[in-house]
């Protein structure tokens, strides 16, 4: 090696005494390499100032090192079209990526028909993880082709038996069950639902379905003129749907929201007709979204772990395009009680502490 050449992997084998190929691995941490072996590889890679051609060494892989995030259109108060609960997840997608040595490439979509062709097959993305899917059964049928296709995925929603490729998700159901039987638990004795109960919104539905496990647990009644369909997960949704609720005239003195977005906007319809949250109506969202420890009185809600969900997402794309075998995986939901489901807040808690029970 001259003093002003750049050092190459075959400087380093030289000094190490071993094979190019042994370098290789070795800085790829291939456990095909001993400990010792790569630790000390990667000693003369530090004096010799080494650092890895990355193109070189994705051309020689067929790989990018690189995931594509894709961010589906959602509806939304304002022009952005990207549901707030999904940039929580931002985080810690890009931190898990870093970790791994990935890059991410983030991409606003619309679900128009081939998406997907711009990533993987252009060889910009060895894998996708997405995020938003609208109509459910819309949605099945475009990720029945990617796994036709062979595309390495993994998407965040609901998980089923026998669905094309793997999701991670949360138990929906079990976060339902949890806000029905601590309402129940604080007296609350008709409890109405602001959420889709329809096949196409799983996630909403199965918040309502685990609602209804818990009253029917409790000898609470469930009556269908007490559940309003709501769509959208914003605010105006939210709004609507209460004004929706009380114009039927029906009895209530707890609501359940199927996101915290459409909770805020629930709180604003029930003070503008005189109801107090939670004297009146005890209220609660899901998802626990940073906004919901500042709402006036603070948002009870279910917590849906977004730091947990970016790396099994990622963690699961990266095993899965390295040929291992992954699952789908449902992680647990944890209830967030603070004032608005009608505990009382402590004093000497500081604004947006709260507690939780799991």
């Amino acid at each position: 090696m001259t003093p002003k050449s750049r050092p190459t992997s075959f400087d380093i084998a030289y000094r190490a005494g071993v094979s190019q190929a042994t370098v290789s691995r070795a800085l790829r941490d291939s456990p095909l390499v001993s400990e010792e072996t790569r630790r000390r590889i990667r000693e003369i890679a530090r004096e010799l100032n080494y650092k890895v051609d990355k193109n070189a060494s994705n051309l020689r892989r067929q790989s990018s090192v690189t995931l594509a995030l894709l961010l589906f259109e959602d509806p939304t108060p304002d022009d952005t079209l990207i549901n707030p609960f999904f940039l929580t997840m931002l985080g810690s997608i890009t931190r898990a990526c870093a970790r791994q040595g990935y890059d991410l490439l983030v991409s606003f979509q619309q679900f128009s028909e081939d998406w997907h062709a711009d990533y993987q097959d252009a060889h910009k993305a060895d894998g996708l993880i997405l995020l938003g899917y609208g109509d459910w059964f819309a949605t099945r049928d475009k990720l029945d082709r990617l796994v036709q296709q062979g595309t390495h995925f993994v998407r965040w929603g609901p998980v089923f038996d026998a669905q094309p490729g793997v999701s991670i998700g949360s138990d929906n159901r079990e976060g339902g069950r949890q806000v029905g039987a601590h309402l129940a638990a604080k007296g609350r004795q008709r409890v109405a639902f602001l959420g889709a109960n329809q096949p196409t919104a799983p996630e909403f539905r199965d918040r309502y379905l685990g609602l209804c496990d818990a009253l029917r647990a409790a000898k609470l009644g469930i009556e269908p003129a007490l559940q309003v369909d709501v769509i959208d997960s914003t605010e105006l949704a939210g709004y609507a749907g209460a004004q929706a609720l009380l114009a039927r005239g029906v009895r209530f003195d707890a609501l359940f929201c199927a996101s915290d977005l459409i909770a805020i906007g629930a709180m604003r319809a029930l003070r503008e007709h005189g109801q107090r949250v939670p004297e009146d109506v005890a209220v609660v969202g899901f998802d626990d979204q940073p906004v919901a420890a500042f709402t006036n009185p603070p948002l009870t809600t279910v917590l849906q772990d977004t730091k947990l969900a970016g790396e099994k997402l990622v963690d699961t794309l990266i095993r899965e395009i390295r040929g291992e075998t992954v699952a789908s995986e449902v992680l647990p939901p944890a209830l967030v009680v603070r004032h608005s489901c009608g505990a009382a807040l402590a004093a000497a808690k500081p604004a947006g502490k709260s507690s939780k029970t799991r």
